[in-house]
């Protein structure tokens, strides 16, 4: 319940002030948005499963937003930062539909 608080205060306080991303990490906030729905999803999931942790959820999230930006940073100076991000998109996407639809299962019993 915590982690839903925290989130739903995020989102207000940016909308209201509105804060400027750099120029240069620009390239990271996509990512980094949807390493975080990943480990969102997959905390819900794990809550619904009665496996929830906040220990591990918090170092998951941290963990994950990381090495997603760290993946995209390696595909920027490597000079392949597009294909990259889009694996990286992909591959947590992929894990979003899946936490999604462990979820839909779990609450419709379908």
């Amino acid at each position: 319940m915590i982690a839903i608080i925290g989130l739903v205060l995020g989102v207000i306080i940016g909308l209201l002030l509105q804060p400027d991303v750099p120029v240069a990490l620009q390239p990271y906030l996509p990512i980094a948005v949807v390493a975080a729905l990943d480990t969102l999803f997959g905390g819900f999931r794990a809550a619904l499963e009665g496996l929830f942790d906040a220990h591990v959820f918090i170092i998951s999230f941290l963990f994950n937003v990381v090495l997603a930006a760290f993946i995209v940073f390696l595909g920027d100076q490597l000079g392949v930062g597009a294909q990259l991000s889009t694996a990286v998109v992909v591959v947590l996407g992929i894990r979003i539909f899946a936490n999604a639809a462990s979820i839909r299962r779990h609450v419709f019993k379908a």
